[in-house]
C-alpha cells in the first residue's frame, strides 16, 4: 500500500514496475545489471483516485501520459534498483499530491485610481517620446 495523502492511497497491484538496462554511468555493471526503473500507473482507471484529482492529475503528467491514459515514470538516477525504484515511487506521490491539491479561485479585482492614473501617464510620456522622433517641421 502507498500512502499518498490521508485520504489517497494506492494498492500495490495498480503500480506495474518493470527494470531494464540504463544509459550512463555504471561501469561494467551497465551491461549486465538492469537498475532503470519504468514504472505504469493506470491512472484513468485507477479506483483509488477521486474523480477531480484524476482529471487534475491527466492534466498535470503531460508527456508522462500514454495514450491509454497510464503515467510512465521512467527513473535512472541512480546506480541500484532499489535507489531508482524509490525515486520513480517518490516522483508518482508528488505528481499525486500536487494534484490532489485543489487550486484556489482566482478574485477578480479591479485597478486602483493609482494604478490607472501610473498607466494613463506612462502612454502620454511614451507617446512624447515618440511624437519627438519625427523629422522637424520646417518654418515658414
Amino acid at each position: 500500500m502507498i500512502r499518498v495523502t490521508p485520504s489517497i492511497s494506492l494498492r500495490d497491484e495498480e503500480v506495474v514496475e518493470e527494470f531494464v538496462r540504463a544509459p550512463g554511468p555504471g561501469g561494467q555493471n551497465v551491461n549486465k545489471v538492469s537498475t532503470c526503473v519504468q514504472l505504469r500507473f493506470d491512472a484513468a482507471g485507477s479506483p483509488s483516485l477521486p474523480e477531480e484529482v484524476r482529471e487534475r492529475l491527466l492534466a498535470l503528467a503531460g508527456a508522462r501520459l500514454t495514450s491509454s491514459g497510464e503515467i510512465l515514470i521512467t527513473a535512472r538516477r541512480f546506480r541500484s534498483r532499489e535507489r531508482n525504484r524509490q525515486d520513480a515511487v517518490g516522483r508518482l506521490v508528488a505528481l499525486i499530491r500536487e494534484a490532489a491539491l485543489v487550486p484556489r479561485k482566482r478574485v477578480a479585482t479591479a485597478p486602483t485610481a493609482a494604478s490607472r492614473e501610473r498607466r494613463i501617464s506612462e502612454k502620454k510620456r511614451r507617446g512624447a517620446l515618440k511624437g519627438r522622433r519625427g523629422a522637424p517641421e520646417e518654418e515658414d
